[in-house]
């Protein structure tokens, strides 16, 4: 009961008009030209889907309800897979938020997991952006920090760093984040001058 309670305030109260025009029966079309229309329409309604639930599990994740933004993200993983293909570069940033989501709630395990897919689909894809590699490694980051292994965050966190100035620029506020985490990491360990010089760039 309480898994069905917080599936439907995570997600479901949201996209329940959305999905029986979806998962439902379709319509039988006599012409091509019909079919034509109705796959671009019931593409036009997957995806509107797999926008909500997307930016619900992120905002559940933005106000610290990791549990919350689990079934969402999930949602948006099922449809994504269904549009998109299983090995899809459109999967990454949902496995990512279900990675972050699953840390927050002390998954680490499960994080592990969805982080592994992650980084799979990213390797098959030689011409996948500085931008989403960037992302990738801001999560190992996020993620080895959980474990307690900080070194490996600090490494994590550079390539993040690294990569996303590669994509936006060496003042563009995506790299503020890496710095911001790498900052944290030296405050933890009393480093106070690499600390602040790092908080002073962010």
């Amino acid at each position: 009961v309480s898994h069905q309670r917080t599936d439907w305030i995570s997600i479901h109260g949201h996209i329940c008009q959305l999905l029986f025009p979806v998962l439902g029966p379709q319509p039988c079309f006599h012409s091509e030209r019909d079919r034509k229309h109705g796959k671009e329409q019931l593409l036009r309604r997957q995806e509107s889907l797999i926008a909500v639930a997307l930016s619900t599990a992120q905002g559940f994740v933005w106000a610290g309800k990791p549990l919350e933004a689990i079934p969402a993200a999930l949602q948006a993983l099922r449809f994504s897979s269904r549009v998109f293909g299983s090995g899809s570069v459109q999967l990454v940033p949902i496995y990512l938020l279900l990675a972050e989501a699953s840390t927050g709630t002390g998954r680490l395990r499960q994080a592990a997991k969805y982080l592994s897919q992650a980084r799979w689909i990213i390797l098959q894809t030689p011409d996948c952006s500085a931008a989403l590699q960037s992302k990738l490694h801001r999560g190992l980051g996020l993620f080895s920090i959980a474990e307690g292994n900080l070194d490996q965050a600090l490494y994590h966190l550079a390539n993040d760093v690294y990569l996303a100035t590669a994509e936006f620029g060496l003042n563009s506020v995506e790299v503020s984040g890496g710095y911001f985490h790498m900052a944290n990491i030296f405050f933890r360990q009393n480093e106070m001058d690499a600390a602040n010089s790092l908080y002073t760039e962010v």
